[in-house]
């Protein structure tokens, strides 16, 4: 079993995070946002964690980390 894939595939919620995301940020269609919830094993980190990567042409991934699971994030943890 690998502890760092995901334990469940939501992709109606993983669409609709990516939305909340690129209002949030105001990114265009170029920038690619990507969706992840993984498991984490570090000491103080939770057992579930949700990492979005924003790819802007050109720079450095941008990576915001919640700390809950895919189903559980809400509109409101993107403030």
């Amino acid at each position: 079993m690998n502890p760092f894939a995901p334990s469940r595939y939501l992709p109606e919620k993983a669409s609709q995070i990516k939305e909340w995301v690129r209002m949030r940020h105001g990114l265009g269609d170029d920038v690619v946002v990507a969706v992840s919830e993984l498991a984490c094993r570090d000491y103080g980190c939770p057992d579930i964690e949700t990492v979005i990567g924003i790819m802007r042409p050109g720079e450095k991934i941008e990576t915001i980390r919640v700390h809950k699971p895919i189903v559980d994030i809400e509109r409101d943890d993107f403030k």
